[in-house]
């Protein structure tokens, strides 16, 4: 049962009509004494709550009802309804807990999809396995091309295959080369989507002049070069789902236009002032810091809200250093396929000594190296001689020793990094890798705890 609170009676007597013919039972309440007193007496799923009560307009009698609720009922999802021009204030309500905003003029497609959206991430939230098996995972979801046991990396994976079923947004952040845009994929198989398009746009590679043009599409005669109709990318997505890449790197004035189209599912093709709307899941990536380019007005709060209502973060490889070996045999073997080499293989101590690396090039660096050691080799066993060489050719800022260099990690970053390279390297020997740090067992032991590091 879902709980209504608005002050105006036709809202109140829409919204439950609407939600009733979508098989939601509702109540209603005019004010938020009405809406407390229901709540104690009544198990609800989820709240729709307007924002302001009386003549005023700020909005703090919405923010007050909000945080009573969630003292009351900190589980509750709610969900505020607020104007356009009061994103701000959404923004508020969001810090304060809510699970998602809904601005006025809404569509009925719109409040549907955001209840059950905010459901389904309900459900996600409580179903929490204290163990995951990779082949639990496999049997449950498809993630092929997503290789890994490590535990993190697991549970990565559980997160991905709940939050799949819904349609809730979802950032995928990690560094470069961590495998965001198979995440990205692995998301849509697994959706009610899988069947309509998947359509990937990198943002760091579209100008603001242009940026109109490429996601929404454009008429003949817009511009000058425009000769004919051109879909844009939202209207090739439509059913389906948008993957947006490097949206860290967009530039400001078209952070606001996408944010329109986020919040409402409206656009307008470029010459054109008609209204189109679009049904497409959003999920989109960076390997910037969204929070820290927020603090310093790099990158819009409310367009950041609208983007994560699920954050999926990918560890460095570094981190992984136990599903180096399963990574870099199935490139082997791949590349052992493409080039027709079918003895290729790899050595027990070459393995080991891929695990030390640092890899700040991640999963796609390991795959590059690989497929070179295998070009540049004659031989079909793969020694850390053959390794070396092909690391040494990588660009100077892809190696592990520029990794090292000031300002490129922090000294915490660095001092994790050679705990988990020199336990990797000694196979997980808590007295070889202490003396090799130089420090000693109980020091080492106290270090790994303060990283989360398992011995």
């Amino acid at each position: 049962m879902i709980l209504i609170v608005d002050d105006d009676p036709s809202v109140t007597t829409s919204l439950a009509l609407l939600l009733k013919q979508s098989g939601y039972p509702s109540k209603t309440a005019s004010n938020p004494g009405e809406a407390l007193s229901l709540l104690e007496k009544h198990d609800f799923e989820a709240v729709i709550q307007d924002m302001n009560y009386s003549r005023q307009t700020t909005g703090e009698e919405g923010l007050a009802l909000l945080a009573a609720i969630k003292a009351r009922k900190p589980n509750l999802p709610v969900l505020l309804i607020t104007a356009w021009g009061s994103i701000e204030l959404a923004v508020k309500g969001v810090k304060a807990g809510a699970a998602d905003f809904i601005t006025k003029p809404w569509s009925n497609q719109q409040i549907i999809q955001s209840v059950e959206t905010t459901l389904g991430l309900a459900n996600v939230a409580t179903s929490r396995d204290t163990k995951i098996r990779r082949e639990d995972l496999d049997s449950r979801f498809d993630f092929r091309d997503l290789l890994g046991r490590d535990p993190r990396f697991l549970k990565v994976l559980d997160l991905v295959g709940r939050v799949s079923a819904t349609d809730a947004s979802v950032l995928i952040t990690g560094e470069s080369g961590t495998g965001k845009e198979l995440i990205a994929e692995a998301i849509h198989r697994n959706s009610r989507r899988k069947g309509k398009a998947f359509i990937k746009v990198n943002l760091g590679g579209i100008s603001s002049t242009l940026f109109e043009s490429e996601m929404f599409g454009h008429v003949r005669g817009a511009f000058t070069d425009a000769r004919q109709d051109r879909k844009g990318r939202f209207e090739l997505a439509n059913g389906g789902t948008i993957f947006l890449d490097e949206v860290g790197d967009l530039e400001t004035n078209s952070q606001v236009k996408l944010l329109r189209v986020l919040q409402d599912r409206t656009y307008e093709v470029l010459g054109s002032s008609i209204a189109r709307t679009v049904d497409v899941r959003v999920v989109s990536a960076t390997n910037r810091n969204l929070v820290e380019m927020v603090q310093k007005g790099e990158f819009r709060e409310d367009l950041l809200y609208r983007l994560n209502l699920i954050t999926v973060h990918l560890s460095p490889l570094r981190e992984r250093a136990e599903d180096i070996p399963l990574l870099a045999s199935c490139f082997l073997q791949n590349v052992a396929s493409v080039y027709r080499r079918s003895g290729l293989g790899i050595s027990d101590s070459a393995l080991k000594w891929l695990q030390t690396q640092m890899w700040p090039g991640n999963v796609r660096q390991l795959k590059q190296v690989i497929e070179r050691t295998v070009l540049m080799s004659s031989t079909d066993q793969l020694r850390i001689a053959d390794l070396e060489l092909a690391l040494e050719m990588e660009p100077r800022n892809h190696t592990g020793e520029q990794r090292m260099l000031a300002g490129s990690m922090t000294l915490d970053e660095m001092e994790k990094a050679m705990i988990v390279a020199c336990l990797a390297r000694f196979g997980g020997n808590i007295s070889k890798a202490a003396e090799a740090l130089g420090m000693s067992r109980p020091a080492l032991y106290r270090r790994m705890e303060k990283f989360g590091l398992q011995a």
